[in-house]
């Protein structure tokens, strides 16, 4: 039977969605303390179902058991919620793809292989967190904005650099380094829309099949694309 469609679900509506299940729970900093990082979880669940402003702070707080005021004992408003769900998420993924094991990879292939793998992986491991971190942007005031859009910055340097290595190594085709990196990335993370961690792929099998999509992008050998 087809998933009753409505304009809004209830937090109890929530409870058992397997395409809310992932594991951003282990994204928050221990050091915040069980009721935020319960807090910050059961935001991410709302957000990414409902919407950053269709959101209440009842909705929040109600599913982990707690008054609507309870929230701004621990957070000053909603929107900061959102800011801490999609700062977290931009910092881990950006932690993932310069990852001393990926970044120190020598062979131009090989780096961009792990690269991409990596942060596929993360995007479908993570995959609620990371929707509501790509799509909810619009509920940031503008200093928290600007604070998200120089972390996606320095993502994109570390997408077009590993493609210019290997165009400029000859181990790539003289492709377009700007377009196919921006094509590299929205294939890593547009995933974030459809995957569910009951579907057909494991993160890992997702992560090394956009990797091979991503090398034959960057016309590297077939031999090359293949190897491992």
């Amino acid at each position: 039977m087809a998933k009753r469609r409505q304009a809004r679900f209830t937090t109890d509506d929530l409870e058992g969605l397997p395409e809310l299940d992932d594991e951003s729970p282990a994204l928050w900093d221990e050091s915040r303390g069980e009721v935020p990082r319960k807090l910050l979880t059961s935001a991410v669940r709302c957000f990414a179902s409902n919407g950053f402003h269709a959101t209440t702070t009842r909705d929040l707080s109600g599913a982990v058991g707690l008054s609507p005021a309870a929230l701004y004992v621990h957070f000053p408003s909603k929107e900061h919620v959102l800011f801490e769900i999609v700062r977290t998420a931009h910092d881990r993924a950006l932690a993932c793809a310069t990852d001393p094991a990926v970044a120190g990879l020598d062979d131009p292939v090989e780096h961009l292989r792990a690269l991409v793998a990596r942060y596929t992986e993360w995007h479908a491991r993570y995959h609620v967190a990371a929707r509501v971190s790509q799509y909810e942007l619009a509920g940031l005031s503008a200093e928290h904005y600007e604070q998200i859009l120089e972390t996606r910055h320095r993502t994109n340097v570390v997408f077009r650099t590993a493609v210019e290595r290997g165009v400029t190594s000859g181990a790539f085709a003289d492709v377009d380094v700007k377009r196919v990196a921006r094509a590299i990335l929205s294939l890593a993370i547009d995933l974030v829309r459809w995957y569910r961690r009951d579907g057909a792929d494991s993160p890992e099998q997702l992560g090394e099949f956009t990797a091979q999509l991503a090398l034959t992008m960057t016309g590297a050998p077939v031999a090359s694309v293949h190897q491992g």
